[in-house]
């Protein structure tokens, strides 16, 4: 199980003074301690995140499950609203994985207690550094030197004979995706209406989709049902089923007329 959260750490000027804010995002091995990934970015996005967690697992190899808060860059699955019951771009590439995603509950961090504490030391040891970050460059050196020291050398209490998280982690052996299918499905409803161009949108694997229905349909309220990425819209006052199709990930505008 890989742990993951993302925290503020201000840079300084060149004068000393309060810099530009910045996150850092953390991919931590959940038995082991093992730091696998720590990176600074201005901001914190969806994108950001699938590509931590695929550049992760190039390194380290797929994990059997994830623990993460409820952050809409993590997951959209509980939120309300118009995203609700649809997937980010990290989950569309859990669920295609097998890997089993678990989400902390609402308000209740410690549920993520091993990443909270393991980014506790880590600002502690940012700010005990005398030469501060003034970019986001210089913020990354200092997260990879802590990295190694944490990895590395650092002995850690909550293992077994204060074991360092590099000796628990390549000491263990790891847990893989499940060979059986997830089943949990995502299955939605949207009630929307076409719009002057002929297309209605819809929010898929964190990107949004134009699906073309065609002009002459312009103005309808229509039904969507949605099971993954097969979509079926329904004229919403006659029942009548006006397009289904499979969402290709790799097009944004789903043409009328085609399947995809």
């Amino acid at each position: 199980c890989w742990q993951s959260d993302f925290t503020h750490y201000r840079l300084s000027t060149p004068y000393g003074q309060p810099g530009a804010d910045t996150e850092i995002i953390t991919w931590l091995d959940d038995h082991s301690r093992y730091a696998l990934h720590l990176s600074a970015h201005a901001r914190i996005t969806a994108v950001i995140v699938l590509r931590s967690f695929t550049q992760t697992a190039h390194r380290h190899g797929y994990p059997a499950s994830t623990l993460t808060d409820n952050g809409m860059v993590y997951t959209v699955r509980l939120a309300g609203g118009k995203n609700s019951g649809g997937r980010t771009s990290l989950e569309t590439e859990l669920f295609r994985l097998g890997i089993t995603q678990k989400n902390g509950s609402p308000h209740h961090p410690q549920t993520q207690g091993k990443v909270e504490r393991f980014q506790q030391t880590l600002k502690k040891w940012l700010r005990a550094q005398p030469n501060q970050p003034t970019t986001i460059t210089e913020l990354q050196l200092l997260l990879d030197e802590f990295a190694d020291e944490y990895n590395q050398r650092r002995p850690h209490r909550s293992l077994e004979h204060r074991a360092t998280p590099a000796t628990a982690y390549t000491t263990s052996i790891k847990a893989t995706p499940s060979s059986t299918p997830r089943d949990d499905t995502h299955n939605r409803v949207r009630h929307d209406r076409i719009d002057k161009s002929g297309t209605v949108s819809l929010r898929v694997a964190g990107h949004l989709r134009h699906i073309g229905i065609g002009r002459t349909h312009a103005g309808t309220h229509v039904t969507l049902l949605i099971q993954e990425l097969d979509v079926t819209v329904i004229n919403a006052a006659t029942g009548e089923i006006l397009r289904e199709l499979t969402i290709d990930l790799n097009r944004d505008y789903q043409a009328a007329g085609t399947k995809k």
